[in-house]
């Protein structure tokens, strides 16, 4: 019989920990430890407790429950020594039935990684969606994370053994993220379509207005209508609009949504989290009969990675107003135009000035998207709430100093353009720690027609600086601007400096974040507040209404534009809860 949190909360010591017996591989002490922490307000809260529980206890504990966990298909699978839970798990991978090659291959793997690390090798083998890694997703992950450093092997070690544990307790509750399944399920059917040149390599791309992006287009089109949307349509520049009507007289409109757009061999999820997750919710709304005191509007924005045209934002940009006309004389990398695209795809650029909405018909922008950053994945978080959208600041910049014998040359009478280049790139790291919460990025740089032995006359790199406000961002670009000054000054090089884009902060309005909060605090999730460090479609709309975003954890690192970009449907899940929560609090307010 399935378990209840009320059970739990009231059950005593001993009776509970019990209940829990099994969760974390011959180690009760975690569970029984985050007992004493009771009442439990969700399972979300419950899994947290433990996670501070073991975090609390230091390095050595944390080993030792490391090493409590059998190797995969290894000794104690083969003497059938494993618990009832880790049969289960391996079985559900297929671990029980490799081939002598696979078999052979994996306990190289783990006797590699062991000598490596001291350690058994730990990865959640039920995978993101609950259902089971297969042997050569394991595998690869394993060789992957053979190459890891060993600090970081612990602690991925331990959100793995954590997500073991998020499953084990579904099973004991009775529980599975059944709306988190069908939106993950979603994703993998939407990235089938990828362009032409990527599909044979396994590659997602889907760049605007392609083939493959039409088709994702008219999958999320019929997506919306099997949902229950009262209106869905392709707008003139490839956006598809679904409204989810209120029957309530002179009802303004919530709006959210995201991109389907992907930069080349992306993930998955990056930007079609914030559609899938709201139209998730628009079917449980029109499941239940239930309408809301306000229209509720989900884009798919067509196009927000800037990777066919330099056309960034131009979905969400013609919502309030700022499609350039001179975007359509530029061409792709075949020559053609996006005029010509546009009039392929069907759409009538004459209709774009139409696009633009009234901020006054609108209440606000919300966003989910995935955090594409590691701090959730590291603090074992699900969601955070975004504070701002950072503003941030680029520039290509060139040294010119002298190109000279690297032997001949004494140290003290080099003007090294490389060298000018190694002491701002580190003084930049330096001054962006400072404040915490900025960060600053030399992303490329190149010393042209450099040899093995001659000291680089001439380099060229790029400089990202970013902050959750525009004063904060522009402090740092004045101290590092001046760093640069004094260093080029004192090595006698010379400097040219081309700002290559500006972009403004976007605060979240307090109102909206508030609302988040409140959603996450209803349904008992840790909150985390922080800010976003890349740019989203919410920065747009941000210029004519108010808006706020909810992050969604990144499995492996929380990387992103990345194939290995990842989420699990657990988090799907209160992504989506926590969007239903905010529509339906939102609902009780006077608006």
């Amino acid at each position: 019989m399935a378990l209840t949190l009320q059970q739990l909360n009231n059950a005593s010591l001993q009776e509970a920990a019990q209940m829990l017996d099994g969760l974390y591989e011959h180690s009760p002490w975690i569970t029984e430890a985050a007992l004493a922490m009771r009442p439990f307000l969700s399972l979300a809260d419950l899994k947290f407790k433990m996670v501070q529980v073991l975090e609390a206890a230091g390095e050595a504990p944390q080993l030792a429950l490391i090493r409590a966990h059998p190797e995969l298909a290894g000794k104690a699978m083969l003497s059938q020594t494993l618990t009832a839970e880790s049969t289960v798990e391996q079985g559900k991978a297929g671990l029980n039935q490799c081939n002598a090659e696979e078999f052979s291959k994996i306990q190289r793997l783990n006797a590699e990684y062991n000598a490596k690390f001291g350690f058994p090798f730990i990865l959640a083998v039920r995978g993101p969606r609950g259902t089971g890694l297969n042997k050569q997703q394991i595998i690869e992950t394993f060789e992957r994370r053979l190459a890891g450093h060993p600090r970081f092997e612990l602690q991925e070690c331990l959100r793995n053994i954590h997500r073991i544990v998020e499953i084990r307790l579904d099973d004991k509750f009775g529980r599975a993220p059944a709306q988190g399944d069908m939106i993950w399920d979603w994703h993998e059917a939407l990235a089938v379509h990828t362009d032409p040149g990527y599909a044979e390599k396994g590659q997602l791309t889907v760049t605007y207005l392609t083939d493959a992006h039409r088709a994702c287009a008219a999958e999320i089109k019929d997506r919306m209508l099997a949902c229950g949307f009262d209106e869905v349509k392709l707008d003139a520049v490839g956006n598809v609009v679904g409204r989810y009507l209120s029957n309530r007289a002179g009802a303004k409109t919530l709006l959210t949504g995201s991109h389907y757009d992907t930069v080349r061999n992306g993930g998955k999820y990056d930007g079609r989290l914030g559609i899938f997750v709201p139209i998730a919710c628009v079917r449980e709304l029109s499941r239940q009969g239930k309408r809301l005191p306000f229209h509720f509007e989900v884009v798919a924005f067509a196009e927000e990675e800037g990777q066919r045209f330099n056309a960034t934002f131009l979905g969400s940009g013609a919502l309030i107003g700022q499609f350039d006309a001179r975007w359509l004389e530029q061409k792709d990398a075949d020559g053609i135009t996006l005029r010509e695209a546009m009039a392929h795809a069907g759409l009538n650029i004459d209709d774009i000035p139409k696009l633009q909405r009234k901020p006054d018909d609108y209440l606000g922008f919300v966003e989910v998207h995935i955090e594409q950053g590691p701090v959730l994945n590291e603090l074992n978080l699900p969601l955070g709430v975004v504070t701002s959208i950072n503003g941030s600041v680029r520039y290509a910049v060139q040294v010119a100093g002298t190109a000279c014998h690297a032997g001949t040359t004494p140290m003290n009478r080099r003007q090294d353009a490389a060298a000018t280049v190694a002491e701002v790139i580190l003084a930049a790291e330096k001054r962006a720690l400072q404040d915490g919460d900025s960060v600053a990025t030399v992303g490329q740089l190149t010393v042209p027609n450099g040899s093995t032995n001659v000291v680089p006359g001439r380099c060229h790199f790029t400089l990202d600086m970013r902050a959750p406000t525009d004063a904060q961002r522009d402090a740092m670009v004045t101290d590092i601007l001046a760093t640069l000054k004094e260093v080029s000054e004192r090595r006698q090089v010379s400097t040219a400096l081309t700002e290559t884009m500006r972009a403004a902060a976007a605060p979240s309005a307090p109102a909206w974040q508030a609302r988040w909060e409140k959603s996450l605090q209803t349904m008992g999730v840790p909150l985390h507040r922080m800010t976003s460090g890349a740019g989203h479609d919410a920065m747009k709309l941000h210029e004519v209404m108010p808006q706020a975003m909810l992050f969604v954890r990144g499995q492996n690192s929380g990387i992103s534009h990345n194939p290995l970009e990842s989420t699990s449907s657990h988090d799907i899940q209160l992504a989506y809860e926590a969007l239903l929560t905010l529509l339906l609090q939102l609902g009780q307010e006077s608006i």
